[in-house]
């Protein structure tokens, strides 16, 4: 091997999902010592997905914090070392467990820049795993993105792949505002790709068109992402459909030049999202494409959503996910209307 591609070798290495979030942990933690990790069993443990497994051991336990089980507690106390010039990064083993912190987050957390005046505000991430599939009990599997776009003053980023996490978690944690990092859990370990093992930013704000097409846009964020490029690989072979698939990245703040941009070539929309669809984020999506290019819609934007009921339990918990194959009719029927 040359000593050119031995040194390139050393700047990426293999990741999983996960795995880039363990990295993108220890790397801020290397660099500023402000960063403090808290969370229920991240230390000694590594956490329920081992996202900060050695963290503890390498940085101490001033450092990577195993707190009480009282989320409440967890997001005030970091509210408190976020004012205080500390960089926290609290840990909810699922998203399920954050309504206890619900009312810090809505009540304090995303006020104190407004209600100050922006002398202070709150420099705070929220780690939160989310999304069916693992096999969970209740309360692990909500993807409940949509309670939190509504929430002024809070950013929601929403990774679907190894390299995103990583550059954006890092932008999260230089963030000055409030960022809730939901983690599809299901997408953890799926599959490996090249990360940069030092420093990098995905800038939040900006969605990613994961594949092009001139046919119909079809969009996604999380888990999702994979199973619209699915859908679209499989419409592809088997109806030639050119799908175009935008990847979100961010729900807020939203990239809606990207979007339209899509919408004003294709003239046809699929929307999917893993929450349940009343009220859920692709509503809000859809009345933005109203707003802004109602008159380059070929047809009716289609939705593929989960259901509106509880996760059900995983006897049947794949019946609630939306699938490829669900994805795939509602791009079939979007190009057949119109």
């Amino acid at each position: 091997m040359s000593q050119a591609s031995a040194l390139e070798e050393k700047k990426t290495k293999e990741m999983t999902l996960v795995g880039a979030i363990t990295s993108g942990l220890e790397v801020m933690l290397r660099e500023d010592e402000r960063v403090i990790l808290l969370g229920e069993d991240i230390g000694t443990n590594g956490g329920v997905f081992r996202a900060t497994d050695g963290l503890q051991l390498e940085f101490g336990e001033q450092r990577v914090v195993d707190t009480p089980l009282a989320e409440s507690g967890i997001i005030g106390t970091s509210i408190g070392l976020a004012m205080n010039g500390f960089l926290p990064i609290a840990e909810m083993q699922f998203q399920g467990f954050i309504y206890p912190a619900f009312q810090q987050i809505v009540s304090h957390a995303v006020r104190m820049r407004t209600r100050t005046l922006s002398r202070f505000t709150v420099p705070l991430v929220i780690r939160a795993p989310y999304g069916a599939g693992i096999h969970a009990p209740e309360l692990h599997s909500d993807s409940m993105e949509s309670l939190f776009t509504h929430i002024p003053g809070l950013k929601v980023v929403v990774p679907s792949t190894p390299y995103d996490a990583k550059g954006l978690l890092i932008a999260s944690i230089l963030d000055p505002d409030p960022v809730l990092f939901m983690e599809p859990m299901k997408t953890y370990r799926a599959y490996r790709e090249d990360v940069p093992v030092e420093k990098y930013i995905v800038n939040i704000g900006e969605a990613s068109v994961r594949q092009t097409g001139e046919d119909v846009t079809v969009l996604a964020w999380g888990n999702m992402v994979r199973l619209a490029l699915e859908a679209a690989r499989d419409t592809l072979e088997e109806k030639g459909i050119q799908s175009e698939v935008i990847d979100l990245r961010t729900l807020d703040p939203l990239d809606v030049p990207t979007i339209i941009a899509s919408v004003e070539k294709t003239g046809r929309v699929v929307v999917v999202h893993e929450g349940h669809q009343t009220s859920g984020f692709g509503a809000e999506i859809i009345a933005m494409i109203n707003d802004e290019a109602l008159y380059s819609l070929r047809a009716p934007i289609q939705r593929v959503t989960g259901f509106d009921v509880h996760v059900p339990f995983f006897s049947i918990e794949q019946a609630y996910i939306p699938s490829a194959k669900r994805i795939g009719a509602a791009i079939e029927h979007v190009m057949n209307e119109g």
